[in-house]
């Protein structure tokens, strides 16, 4: 992961490489972003101009621009240095910057330092991209996944290691995602849950069998596949505080949508393409735990939760009709429409349970849920609902900060009527009328199961996955949801 590096000449010349980032005025005139003082001992010592090496290269300052040139020195083992472009220095830049010089070493077991983040934004935004440029996962034989050393040269230790925390948790969301579903299944996944439970100091409660009795969407979902069948998965971080004076702090449950393959059921996936990308069905699940992995070196002065709801959407002589009707946790029956609509009956589950259990303070459910949302926003934004629109605007700014972008959708009560059923409270698949609002009408849906919580459901669809590989993300899963959680939760403490 990522550490630090006191930024003096000799602490930096035992990396493979250095990273120096620069800017381009309108007018091309060139500045290297640091220490002045640094760069020219870094240009004596290597008997360069570093303005003159990459005017060479006519370039156009544009963020995550590399040039790359050779250095020779006896009493050095850097042999490449990086320039950078910097573009307009925003943020955003920063991380464009990190991820491809992320993306430059990937796979390489070198060393780099980077000295081109000042401030501890800069240095979150460019080291946690980076990061997650070098970012790989695979299952070939004989090939060991290697994963390069990544410094920044700042005497802010403590950032660095906050970003490094928020780095790993981000692979761990990923290798979640990437691990194909004949091994990842509802036990698999409880199983790796108490893995970082026993790791971090974190309490576990697992449920599964008769147990989740009253759960009736989970098991309408996950008993078309009874072996090993569904899983719930409860998980509580609790800050170190003397006495009981944690009880008094904010509680915080976070509810992951953890489908570890969706076939569709019944209403099977066509054409089969739909299918292939679907062992990504459990990403929020996979986020929320990711999430409160990294808690415990954070410290957070509140409460957390996590349910993980798990279960394999197949299709078998168990699985569930449409036309069926299920009892959700808390009593209210659903009839179901549309078996490839399911994440939101294990959603809604975990709702009901944590109203009905955990007295949570804000109540957040995160899933690959619809097409629609991802038809709506693409793959840079997540669609958010939420009514409390001080909590939607607290979101969205942390959202353009951490680089998980989320956009406030609006739940339309006139659509509400989509969701009447004439055998059942409920249908859930907004069956009546022609709304064509997937994603408000299935966001409606499980607002029947919150209460009065302060409430927020992110349908991560578009951002969740990356059909491509580029800039932070390699094809897969890509880990929204971790920044935008850990950073909110941060700042609530």
């Amino acid at each position: 992961m990522l550490h630090a590096v006191a930024p003096e000449l000799d602490s930096l010349i035992g990396a493979d490489v250095l990273v120096l980032g620069y800017i381009q005025s309108k007018d091309g005139e060139i500045t290297f972003v640091g220490s002045k003082k640094l760069l020219s001992k870094i240009e004596k010592f290597f008997e360069i101009n570093l303005v003159d090496e990459v005017s060479f290269f006519t370039p156009t300052g544009k963020a995550g621009e590399i040039n790359e040139i050779p250095v020779l020195h006896d009493e050095a083992t850097v042999d490449r240095l990086y320039l950078l472009g910097l573009g307009d220095q925003s943020l955003t830049s920063y991380r464009t910057a990190g991820a491809a010089i992320g993306r430059k070493v990937r796979g390489k077991a070198i060393e780099i330092i980077s000295l081109c983040a000042e401030s501890a934004p800069e240095i979150k935004a460019h080291g946690v991209s980076a990061l997650l440029g070098a970012y790989s996962w695979s299952l070939k034989t004989g090939k060991e996944v290697e994963i390069p050393r990544i410094g920044i040269a700042t005497l802010d230790e403590k950032i660095v290691a906050r970003s490094s925390v928020i780095a790993k948790a981000l692979y761990t969301a990923r290798d979640l995602v990437h691990t194909p579903s004949n091994i990842k299944n509802p036990l698999w996944m409880a199983q790796e849950a108490k893995k970082i439970a026993d790791e971090c100091g974190l309490a576990i409660k697992v449920l599964a069998g008769k147990q989740l009795a009253e759960f009736g969407g989970l098991r309408a979902v996950g008993n078309s596949s009874p072996i090993p069948g569904p899983r719930f998965i409860e998980l509580s971080y609790i800050p170190r505080m003397r006495g009981n004076s944690a009880a008094a702090l904010p509680h915080i449950v976070i509810v992951g949508k953890g489908i570890t393959f969706d076939t569709g059921g019944v209403s099977l996936k066509r054409p089969y393409e739909f299918m292939t990308a679907m062992k990504s069905d459990m990403a929020g699940a996979a986020a929320a735990l990711a999430t409160i992995s990294a808690l415990p070196q954070l410290q957070p002065k509140v409460r957390v939760t996590v349910l993980m709801m798990c279960a394999e959407n197949a299709l078998s002589g168990s699985a569930q009709r449409p036309s069926d009707v299920i009892t959700q946790y808390g009593g209210t029956t659903v009839e179901i429409i549309n078996t490839d609509a399911e994440g939101r009956l294990v959603l809604a589950d975990g709702l009901a349970y944590a109203v009905a259990n955990l007295d949570p303070d804000y109540l957040i459910d995160i899933a690959t849920l619809t097409g629609s949302a991802t038809l709506g926003l693409g793959r840079q934004y997540a669609a958010l609902y939420s009514r409390d629109e001080k909590l939607a605007k607290k979101l969205m700014e942390i959202g353009e900060e951490s680089g998980e972008r989320v956009w406030h959708m609006p739940l339309i009560d006139d659509y509400a009527d989509s969701l009447d059923s004439d055998v059942a409270d409920l249908n859930h698949a907004a069956d009546k009328g022609d709304y064509s609002a997937g994603s408000v009408t299935a966001a409606l849906y499980l607002e029947h199961f919150v209460g009065d919580s302060r409430w927020v459901h992110l349908d991560i669809a578009g951002t969740g996955r990356s059909e491509n590989d580029s800039g932070e993300n390699v094809k897969g899963g890509t880990g929204f949801g971790v920044r935008l959680f850990i950073d909110w939760i941060v700042s609530l403490s």
